[in-house]
């Protein structure tokens, strides 16, 4: 059953909501990377008696977790309540926790709030795509994704370069504090520039958010806490228990006859699937490549926050320019000849820092694979999130966009416990008295001894991500090219519209809203029974 109340129209032009919609949203993925780059001063500050790393990592890891578990939820909730409001809600949750996280006085009064701060995030996020998805005809949809990609592949990139500017110039706390003007102008935008949209009378599935919600809990903090517990038999039981309840939802949303929390005919769509394939991959890659390379030019090459940052530019600089590029782009062809070379590019970049993360490499020289991550990443966040949701119907875009975004952030969660996992690992291989490495790397300096098995250490904990990210390229060459890029569909198009302005009294929702197009131009997803 779908509420139409007076005032919910959609824009004639759909750009400025989008404008104020990416504030929010480039916030809230800053955020997911720019603590990486903080982290030595936080541990300074905040734990400096503790001889490891895991509890520091629990800054970001918190963050992710309650980013993760909620999302097919709050996706659902943008459906029923409308996106305009949840995205209200949520960017008002997430600038209140920055304020927290930046006046804590403890480690885990910073965790506290971080987690706070994942909840709002949670409620932002689906809203974004949600809208694009609603807005955007799926023939334009492209050029609005490749903002949106440009918007989240700068995002995850200039957090690092955003904290080291912070952390030197004014301490830890800003990385925080900042998000608070920034969240207001947000607010401020998206009241003023967001519609108000139809919004979809749903049945919540209390019983699949329960389950959904214990399966994930329990599979991302077993993972996040596997390696300071030694991998114990009770952390393999969560896991393996968390993995079995996931099993039981899917079977269980399988047999909802009313609204199940998520539609599993979604994934009848090959590239809706192979999507959330490529994204669950790029999640993975993106967060743990982070934490290595921060730690190796920083402790083993001696650099600052900034001066680490800055090697960050080029990859913000090219995937910025490049990415609404590859959005236009995408309307006119197979999303293939963007996704291949995006990841397997990405991919390539990665095993070229391990072959440069030692004690000889010329600092400028890591600039050079900066470089070829900002053209991969055009060719994945836009081209990626596009492909997804190129043949959502309408009343099911905060389901598709909850769906999406929860395995974008499973796969970052599990890229945080398994990079964590990873460096510990390689530190106790190659460091002789790994101990004593800990508490150099707590206190933030690393003897000269030391810098050379550390870098080892770094550049084998980097090969995690190297690798995952191939499958993504494996996955992608399986999608199919939509009707909508195939130019006998814009000249269909055309015709419509030809059609329309001879006839003014015709009904034409078709050329004009997402809604309605797709039934007359033979659009993979316009099955009515979806």
């Amino acid at each position: 059953m779908t509420t139409h109340t007076t005032g919910h129209d959609l824009p004639a032009n759909p750009w400025p909501a989008l404008w104020a919609l990416v504030i929010g949203f480039f916030m809230v993925l800053v955020d997911t990377t720019i603590v990486a780059v903080a982290n030595p001063a936080i541990k300074s500050a905040l734990d400096p008696d503790t001889s490891n790393l895991d509890n520091v990592v629990w800054v970001t890891s918190a963050y992710l977790l309650t980013y993760a578990v909620p999302l097919l939820i709050t996706g659902r909730l943008g459906d029923r309540f409308g996106p305009r409001t949840l995205y209200l809600i949520g960017i008002s949750v997430f600038t209140l926790a920055s304020l927290g996280c930046g006046l804590s006085t403890s480690l885990w009064m910073l965790v506290a709030w971080r987690a706070v701060q994942g909840l709002g995030a949670a409620l932002v996020t689906p809203q974004t795509m949600a809208v694009i998805t609603r807005t955007f005809p799926a023939h334009q949809r492209g050029a609005a994704m490749g903002l949106w990609g440009s918007v989240a592949g700068v995002a995850m990139l200039v957090g690092p370069l955003a904290g080291g500017l912070l952390v030197d110039h004014a301490g830890w706390e800003w990385i925080f504090f900042v998000n608070v003007p920034v969240g207001v102008i947000g607010f401020l935008a998206a009241w003023r520039l967001v519609p108000r949209l139809e919004t979809h009378a749903h049945r919540f599935d209390a019983v699949g958010i329960v389950m959904s919600t214990i399966a994930m809990f329990l599979i991302v903090f077993g993972l996040q806490e596997g390696e300071k517990y030694d991998w114990a038999a009770w952390v393999w039981t969560m896991v393996i228990g968390g993995f079995a309840v996931m099993a039981l939802f899917l079977w269980q949303q399988s047999k909802t006859t009313s609204e199940p929390l998520v539609p599993l005919e979604l994934f009848r769509d090959r590239n809706f699937t192979i999507s959330n394939i490529g994204i669950t991959v790029v999640g993975f890659a993106v967060t743990s490549m982070t934490l290595p390379l921060m730690f190796f030019v920083q402790l083993a090459r001696g650099l600052t926050p900034t001066e680490s940052a800055l090697l960050m530019i080029p990859m913000a600089v090219l995937a910025g320019v490049l990415a609404p590029l590859a959005g236009k782009l995408l309307d006119l062809t197979d999303p293939r000849y963007l996704l291949i070379p995006g990841l397997g590019l990405f991919s390539v970049s990665l095993f070229w820092y391990v072959g440069m993360m030692n004690a000889d490499t010329p600092i400028p020289m890591l600039l050079l694979p900066s470089a070829l991550m900002g053209v991969a990443n055009a060719g994945m966040w836009g081209p990626l999130a596009t492909t997804a949701t190129r043949n959502l119907p309408p009343r099911q875009a905060g389901a598709g966009a909850g769906i999406y975004n929860t395995t974008r952030q499973i796969g970052a969660v599990i890229g945080s416990a398994a990079i964590a996992a990873a460096m510990q690992s390689r530190l106790e291989a190659n460091v002789p008295g790994a101990s004593t490495t800990d508490a150099a790397v707590g206190g933030g300096t690393l003897p000269d001894f030391l810098v050379s098995p550390f870098s080892t250490a770094m550049g084998q904990a980097m090969l995690v991500p190297a690798l995952v990210m191939l499958v993504g390229v494996i996955a992608v060459i399986f999608t199919e090219r939509p009707e909508s890029t195939r130019p006998e569909f814009r000249a269909r198009l055309a015709e419509q519209k030809r059609e329309a302005a001879r006839t003014p009294d015709a009904r034409t929702p078709d050329v004009g809203t997402p809604d309605a197009e797709t039934p007359d131009v033979g659009h993979p997803g316009s099955d009515s029974a979806v």
